[in-house]
């Protein structure tokens, strides 16, 4: 399951830093506009210390985390969905993504140019957020006039499109972005193709200085304000801590977190945020060679979660054997938790829950 989220934000916000320590470092980007000219993408483990608890029980020759693609997209600046700066680049990149972290500029640095000349996340939401609301108005706008001629035909679903269109269209207009209109499940369908960029789920990812850890500051305040009404999260990260995090052995990590009251990388937190963004949850299997989390959507049945190992898995399922971490816990080995009758035999209509522990028969 490929899933990807696009870091976008202004020049000099700090997105570069942060991917770098997402990645694990990398070359210092230049203090000027634009340093970002082609999208960099890393793949971010997504931190689960319940497959170190299932580990301690089962003996595995190695740990594979779930992951996430992260995508640092070119610099936006205003003028963008009219091709200023790397615009479309930017537009085509962005729209590829699931979902956006929207990095916002939250520290007062003299020595760092701002781009607009002065810090005000709000304005810098707003730059961005017009930009992206411009970008999806020129999509839907050429889809309202094909709409309109293929709805003259009569046919019903080109006139459900044509209303669903004209609907966004208006929600658009108002100057709010797609991801706050509610549609339903078939409206949703009839404009899943046109990829809207302000549909997109969004996290606000506030980049303070080290004066204002953990809570943040009056900046950040602001952007919880906007986040709130629009149903996003936020998360409040110092991009230079956490860079200096990188490479540093555990007790040393342990040591600076606590001198800044944090009981782990704001990293962390923030990968976990894009992963419930994506509305995703975790399985695992657990064997001799690997204990490995898989992603899928929650809600997904015991087939469409053995079909993430292999398609063959999902369309030969026969049945799954489902425990929990609990379970292990408590009776420390499967054998143990089978023998206690804790072992449950599921079919093709169980609902995985996060966290199961799984086995797949299956038959080709």
């Amino acid at each position: 399951m490929g899933l990807s989220v696009g870091i976008v934000g202004l020049p000099n916000v700090g997105k570069s830093t942060v991917f770098n320590a997402l990645c694990g470092g990398g070359a210092e980007s230049a203090n000027y506009p634009f340093c970002t000219i082609d999208p960099n993408i890393g793949i971010v483990p997504v931190p689960d210390p319940r497959l170190d608890r299932i580990q301690e029980h089962i003996k595995t020759q190695k740990v594979i985390p779930a992951a996430v693609e992260i995508v640092d997209v070119a610099g936006l600046v205003k003028g963008a969905a009219n091709g200023e700066g790397r615009g479309n680049q930017f537009l085509a990149n962005i729209r590829e993504t699931d979902a956006v972290l929207m990095m916002v500029r939250c520290f007062d640095d003299p020595n760092v140019v701002h781009v607009e000349g002065s810090v005000d996340p709000l304005r810098d939401i707003d730059v961005i957020e017009t930009e992206l609301l411009l970008a999806d108005l020129e999509v839907l706008e050429k889809r309202h006039k094909k709409a309109a001629s293929a709805a003259k035909s009569g046919r019903q679903e080109a006139k459900d499109e044509f209303a669903a269109v004209s609907k966004m269209l208006s929600h658009l207009e108002s100057n709010k972005p797609a991801r706050t209109l509610e549609l339903s499940e078939q409206e949703e369908a009839l404009l899943a193709h046109l990829s809207l960029i302000t549909r997109k789920p969004i996290l606000f990812c506030c980049n303070v200085g080290e004066e204002d850890l953990p809570d943040g500051n009056q900046h950040v305040e602001k952007v919880r304000s906007v986040a709130q009404s629009q149903n996003a999260g936020v998360v409040v990260i110092c991009g230079k801590i956490e860079e200096e995090l990188v490479g540093l052995d555990p007790a040393e990590t342990k040591e600076m977190l606590s001198s800044y009251g944090l009981s782990e990388p704001a990293l962390n937190q923030l990968v976990r945020e894009s992963y419930g963004l994506l509305g995703l949850q975790s399985y695992f299997t657990a064997g001799e060679k690997e204990v490995r989390a898989w992603t899928i959507r929650v809600g997904d049945t015991a087939p469409q979660a053995a079909g993430v190992i292999h398609t063959d898995f999902e369309r030969g399922f026969i049945r799954a054997q489902v425990y929990s971490l609990e379970d292990l816990e408590s009776f420390k080995t499967e054998a143990a938790i089978k023998n206690a009758g804790k072992l449950r035999v599921e079919g093709k209509e169980y609902v995985v829950a996060d966290g199961d522990i799984m086995h797949f028969l299956f038959n080709v």
